[in-house]
């Protein structure tokens, strides 16, 4: 295999661990702390988790290690999209296990939670876990979006873990794939399997964020990866004079990308969808507020700009969000019967029938691309695929509208030409910054850590992050006590509640301080690429987000 020269430099890279995890297996000790309860709900949670609710807080120091010395034999899973850095929690957890006994195994599950319903495993070696250090992607062993949630799963899972005598199983994924973690891990120990369940917090939306995760992994170098490219389109911008760009990031449910690479890249505009949603802006509104940064900005003779759009965005807007939760209704009862409609006209008769006269008016206002793409087909939950809803145009069409409105009035004078993006895929599979990879190895350290000590139903958590990976705090969460209860699909159900943007926290509040600044000027900033070598201020450098919440900024 052709391999290139940072890709070879990247194998070589040792990812550095905190103190307290140095002295090598033997070396780290437990410390147990308070006893946990649920976020909300708490009744509720315990009542469908009582074999793994209330379970203590752990911390690992340097110290004798007590653990019972057994041969374990562990299960890994990749849970939904893909994260910079996911190669790392399986060599970290490998090591780990390694260190502790040569003759323990490691269970790479293929293609995500499907691999171990269909028994689809290869065993990892030295050998193949050299091949992913430090690299980007889930190609070790793939990931799937299937969810572990039935009795009829969970009996499956126990009896494949069972043939393979395993001790274990961490699944490395997002909100949903660990509430999957704790509801198994929960039938694991009621059921008497003696196999524990450990998760690991994957997504690069960083929308997994709590008082005991500081930032999900994968967050970093996709943020990084994005504000490269918005910083070069920035520069081209300022040279050419003559493009607004809109671009389009990850973040369906929160706009913590979108508000990081504006923090490192300074944009004409940045929406933020909690915003956009507090301040119930519809589309003449967010229009009208990017239209006036385009007439300011020509004023000044600057044609051109930058505009960044949270993917989730159109979900934000209150007519839309109406209009959305109504077609998604709709489709739920009658989609079968809507998808044999032969024409376009029968189908927008269908609609009018079935929609209410508001979310009719606010549909005829879309074009007609962005009218299909709402059409289009569901996501496994049957809701609109946001991702495939160009926001990007929907918005730059509404602007020139409101722009030609106001040169026929004589309050524009300026050139609109619009370019469209959508960072997406670019940034899911990159390789890992020096953070993620540091960080990920740790979290699959202390993955098996927690297993060695028996702990199930556990969130492997590195804290302390804006500090220095010498001061990183190393431990375990009970998972149920990251729970609520959330109606979906008609029933209560435990999830972990994914965090949003705080309109009132630090990030938040300084980007809300120079943005009109920035709206009217071109204050723009160029990160270039990730730096993986150099001074440690450079190549080891944290989120913008991560250190204006912990005051390290």
């Amino acid at each position: 295999m052709t391999i290139s020269p940072l890709q070879q430099a990247r194998y070589g890279y040792t990812p550095k661990l905190p103190k307290m995890l140095r002295a090598g297996f033997d070396g780290i000790a437990v410390e147990e702390g308070a006893a946990t309860e649920a976020a909300s709900d708490k009744e509720k949670i315990q009542a469908l988790f009582p074999n793994t609710y209330g379970m203590k807080e752990v911390y690992f120091k340097e110290g004798a290690n007590t653990a019972e010395k057994k041969k374990h034999i562990v299960g890994v899973i990749l849970s939904g999209g893909q994260a910079p850095g996911g190669h790392n929690v399986i060599a970290g957890l490998y090591d780990a296990l390694k260190s502790a006994n040569e003759e323990n195994i490691l269970l790479g599950f293929k293609g995500g939670p499907s691999g171990i319903l269909e028994d689809n495993y290869i065993t990892l070696t030295k050998e193949t876990i050299d091949k992913y250090r430090n690299t980007g992607g889930f190609d070790m062993i793939g990931s799937g979006r299937t969810k572990l949630e039935t009795e009829e799963q969970f009996e499956v899972a126990a009896a494949v873990a069972a043939k393979h005598e395993m001790t274990a199983l961490v699944i490395i994924g997002g909100d949903d794939s660990n509430t999957n973690a704790a509801v198994l891990a929960e039938y694991f120990k009621a059921h008497n399997t003696g196999v524990q369940v450990i998760g690991c917090p994957k997504t690069i939306d960083g929308d997994l964020k709590n008082d005991d995760i500081e930032t999900s992994f994968g967050f970093d170098t996709a943020t990084k990866t994005y504000s490269e490219l918005i910083g070069n389109i920035e520069r081209d911008a300022g040279s050419a004079k003559k493009y607004w760009h809109f671009i389009k990031l990850m973040g369906r449910s929160a706009s913590h990308i979108a508000l990081e690479c504006a923090l490192r890249t300074r944009p004409n505009i940045c929406l933020i969808s909690e915003e956009v949603e507090k301040k119930a802006m519809g589309l003449n509104a967010i229009a009208d507020y990017i239209a006036d940064s385009v007439c300011s900005r020509a004023s000044l003779g600057y044609n051109y700009g930058i505009v960044v759009v949270p993917e989730g965005l159109i979900e934000f807007v209150p007519e839309v969000k109406k209009l959305i939760e109504e077609i998604n209704e709709t489709l739920a009862k009658h989609g079968e019967r809507f998808t044999k409609l032969p024409t376009w006209d029968e189908k927008l008769g269908f609609l009018t029938a079935a929609l209410s006269v508001e979310s009719m008016k606010v549909f005829n206002l879309l074009p007609m691309d962005i009218q299909e793409q709402l059409l289009m087909d569901r996501d496994p939950h049957g809701n609109v695929q946001v991702s495939r809803i160009e926001t990007e145009k929907l918005l730059s069409n509404i602007v020139r509208n409101r722009l030609q409105q106001r040169k026929q009035q004589g309050n524009y004078n300026g050139k609109f030409s619009p370019l469209h993006h959508f960072f997406g895929y670019e940034g899911r599979a990159a390789f890992p910054s020096n953070f993620d990879a540091d960080y990920c190895y740790s979290l699959g350290y202390t993955a098996f850590l927690l297993i060695s000590y028996g702990y199930t139903g556990y969130l492997s958590t590195v804290r302390n992050l804006a500090k220095g990976v010498e001061d990183w705090k190393a431990g375990g969460m009970p998972i149920t006590k990251m729970m609520d209860m959330e109606r979906r699909g008609g029933e209560d159900k435990p999830v972990i509640k994914k965090a949003l943007v705080d309109l009132e926290g630090k990030p938040f509040k300084y980007f809300e301080a120079h943005r009109e600044k920035w709206a009217r000027e071109s204050c723009y900033t160029y990160p270039g690429a990730i730096q993986y070598f150099g001074p440690s201020e450079l190549a080891d450098e944290t989120s913008m987000t991560l250190r204006m919440e912990n005051d390290e900024f």
